[in-house]
């Protein structure tokens, strides 16, 4: 199975070079599981067109870079944005799996109309989360690895998405969409964790299952 998953984008003044970057544990946990990743090039005229061609069975947005609209944001880019943007519309219309994590669930949830909110003590860390009933396969999370400082209020929550888990602040932490195949996490699934079994699984149910992930 082949899988799209977009990259940050890193500025290198010493070489007047602007990269896109990829963290090579995506690669070695997406092997694992059988499935190959089509890293997504920023800055390309045409990105939907430029998916289209792929041939690929979903989506995974990856982490990095603030949204570029966001007051303050850090290493922002928005060339990334609206490739990221391209992307879920064609997704959207092609009814393709996508899996959104820490960035990519904010942007996703941007792309839906939601908004974000400033957040404390959710970078570089880990916490606790709770779980609705209703998603069996988040059941087993107890504790998650956090690396955002912007995230996802109920009041921010776009419409037709349905939040899944939360941390102890009242953030989300997870969430479905109501119709389409889309699934969105805080959490980095390709970085040391102690739920290493329980994100494959997820994973696993995202792309290789016909059902709506989670719920």
């Amino acid at each position: 199975m082949r899988i799209a998953i977009t990259q940050r984008v890193e500025r290198v003044a010493g070489y007047d070079e602007q990269r896109d970057c990829l963290d090579q544990r995506w690669s070695t946990l997406m092997e694992k599981l059988g499935i190959d990743l089509v890293p997504v090039p920023n800055g390309l005229l045409s990105a939907d067109r430029w998916f289209e061609r792929q041939n690929v069975a979903g989506l995974i947005l990856s982490g990095g870079n603030d949204l570029a609209h966001l007051p303050a944001a850090v290493n922002s880019s928005p060339e990334r944005d609206a490739t990221e943007t391209a992307l879920l519309a064609r997704a959207r219309d092609m009814n393709l799996p996508v899996l959104a994590v820490c960035r990519g669930m904010q942007m996703l949830n941007h792309f839906l109309g939601g908004s974000l909110t400033a957040l404390s003590g959710h970078v570089s860390c880990t916490h606790t989360i709770s779980v609705i009933e209703q998603a069996p396969l988040l059941a087993d999370y107890r504790e998650v690895n956090s690396f955002h400082g912007w995230g996802i209020q109920p009041k921010d929550l776009a419409e037709n998405l349905l939040a899944q888990a939360w941390a102890d602040d009242g953030s989300i932490e997870a969430f479905v969409h109501r119709q389409l195949p889309w699934t969105a996490i805080m959490w980095h699934p390709e970085r040391p964790s102690a739920n290493a079994i329980l994100d494959a699984k997820l994973i696993r149910h995202i792309f290789f299952s016909k059902d709506t992930p989670c719920a």
